[in-house]
């Protein structure tokens, strides 16, 4: 048992009695005593009182020469920060006071609004032992068990990229870049693991605390696939190649042809396209998935929802176009438009205006870059850029300046909406603090809490939709401040690199070079 204390009341003093621990107890604490009788309004000599609980003899030590009243059993309650424990602190009734009833102290807890997790066997004990001066828990709360987000594991590579080989003689093997999924008909392509909700928590006042939500997903079944009756397994229905675009698995075949012209008019197919020989000048390809020609693509335009393979190139004409959702690889690319939202690999690239997702690669025997506009978020590599003909050619690398635009109206944005939230916050709380007390609303304060709660929704919408497009914004302008442009061979004069919103025009011919963002500054250095 802990030491204890017990106030003595005498007819023209009071005094205090403290009792030494038992057995593993702990000695009384002396801020504990403070504490009790400063809450009492009772007088003690500081040096007395704390000479009596060092001591603990049992005796009477007098307080002060002023009789008081009894003190019936009491206790002092803690509530931890998170409301989810409280504890009891009980103290000794005066000699000859009154004990506390275990349904008084339940009625007391009661009217203190705790009401959940109740400790009735730790509260019982105590009543039967009366240990005091000791932390008793009486009553605890549940905690939240927090759930998790679905997920969706495929069974396939989801990402796959065109990555050819370089043999030892500098060119580039085209036919070797196993960028396809082949699968068979009832192959497993995606399983899905529901979300965990998880369980809700309850304070001991009662409240419930909710777990954080979770995400939900379903598998999105494409063409030639099928569900399991529960829906959480994908099947291939056909045989072919499987890809993943915009969340929906799709299984597709690949059609062929010996060239693309007037014998066939211009192509719109689901699946993957392969040409044999060449696609004339004014045809299209349209794709679902990949595109892959042997043939030279003369002035066509070609798009295709993956990759792009051209193992010779493309000669525009100045109206051919070839627009990637994924990679493209090709020869050359010359008096072309070429876009991937991927990365951009060819051998050459003259008088073009070619765009990159993520890099762009110019290397091989060639492995130049003259004329024209090329950009990647990223990274470009290449042997030469430029040409010592002096063909305007324009370099650029990192994310569009006009994201900054964006980013400060959305930062703009999202602090009004902020603000006007506040400024309905102490209108809607006091309407709601009507409608909890029973009191009913007039018309008018009901229209006014109706536009209210309209506008709370609207407002905290917006909010979320644009805090989600400025953290994406961030991340590219993040991202573009490594953005760079790697010269293996020569870089010519009056080529002008562009990295995020710097630029620089070269002035002097520089030779195995690396173009980065320093300082704020564009500049030049080894590899």
């Amino acid at each position: 048992m802990n030491g204890y204390f017990q106030l003595i009341t005498m007819p023209t003093a009071t005094g205090i009695k403290i009792f030494p621990p038992t057995l593993e107890g702990e000695s009384l604490n002396y801020d504990d005593v403070k504490e009790y009788l400063e809450e009492r309004s009772i007088s003690y000599r500081p040096a007395v009182l704390n000479e009596a609980v060092t001591e603990a003899t049992g005796e009477i030590v007098v307080l002060n020469d002023n009789s008081t009243f009894p003190e019936r059993e009491s206790y002092r309650l803690t509530i931890s920060r998170d409301r989810m424990q409280a504890s009891a602190f009980f103290y000794a009734p005066s000699e000859g006071a009154e004990n506390m009833t275990p349904k008084e102290f339940l009625e007391d807890l009661a009217y203190r609004n705790i009401t959940y997790g109740i400790d009735t066997e730790a509260i019982s004990e105590f009543f039967k032992s009366r240990e005091y001066c000791k932390e008793i828990v009486i009553a605890r709360g549940t905690k939240t068990r927090e759930g998790c987000n679905a997920r969706i594991d495929y069974q396939f590579k989801a990402d796959l990229h065109a990555k050819p080989a370089m043999h030892e003689d500098g060119s580039v093997d085209y036919f070797n870049l196993n960028i396809i999924n082949h699968v068979k008909k009832g192959a497993e392509l995606a399983i899905l693991t529901p979300e965990d909700p998880g369980d809700p928590g309850q304070n001991i006042y009662g409240e419930i605390l909710n777990p954080h939500p979770v995400k939900t997903l379903k598998i999105a079944a494409g063409k030639n696939t099928y569900l399991s009756a529960d829906g959480l397994v994908l099947f291939s229905d056909a045989d072919g190649h499987v890809t993943l675009k915009d969340g929906k698995v799709t299984v597709s075949n690949v059609i062929q042809f010996e060239n693309i012209g007037v014998s066939t008019g211009n192509i719109n197919y689901d699946g993957s396209v392969e040409v044999k020989g060449t696609v004339a000048s004014g045809f299209s390809i349209k794709a679902g998935a990949n595109i892959v020609v042997k043939g030279v693509v003369e002035g066509a335009n070609l798009n295709a929802g993956n990759d792009i393979i051209l193992e010779r190139g493309i000669n525009g004409m100045g109206k051919g176009e070839i627009k990637a959702g994924g990679n493209i690889v090709t020869k050359f690319i010359e008096n072309a438009k070429a876009t991937a939202k991927g990365s951009i690999t060819s051998e050459s690239i003259l008088h073009s205006n070619v765009a990159a997702g993520t890099e762009i690669t110019v290397s091989g025997k060639k492995g130049f870059i003259a004329g024209g506009r090329v950009t990647a978020t990223d990274k470009i590599v290449a042997k030469d850029l430029g040409s010592d003909m002096g063909a305007t050619t324009i370099i650029e690398v990192g994310a569009d300046p006009n994201l900054k635009i964006r980013l400060r109206e959305l930062q703009k944005a999202v602090g009004e909406s902020t603000k006007k939230l506040e400024n309905i916050k102490p209108t809607v709380e006091s309407i709601t603090k009507r409608l909890r007390s029973g009191k009913a609303l007039s018309p008018e304060l009901t229209r006014q809490a109706q536009q209210l709660i309209t506008m709370n929704k609207v407002l905290s919408s917006q909010i979320e939709k644009n805090s989600k497009e400025m953290a994406e914004l961030q991340q590219k302008l993040a991202d573009s401040k490594d953005a760079y442009v790697v010269v293996e061979g020569t870089a010519y004069p009056g080529i002008t690199i562009h990295i995020a919103d710097q630029q620089m025009t070269l002035k002097t011919e520089s030779t195995y070079c690396r173009f980065e963002l320093r300082d704020g500054v564009v500049k030049t250095g080894p590899i």
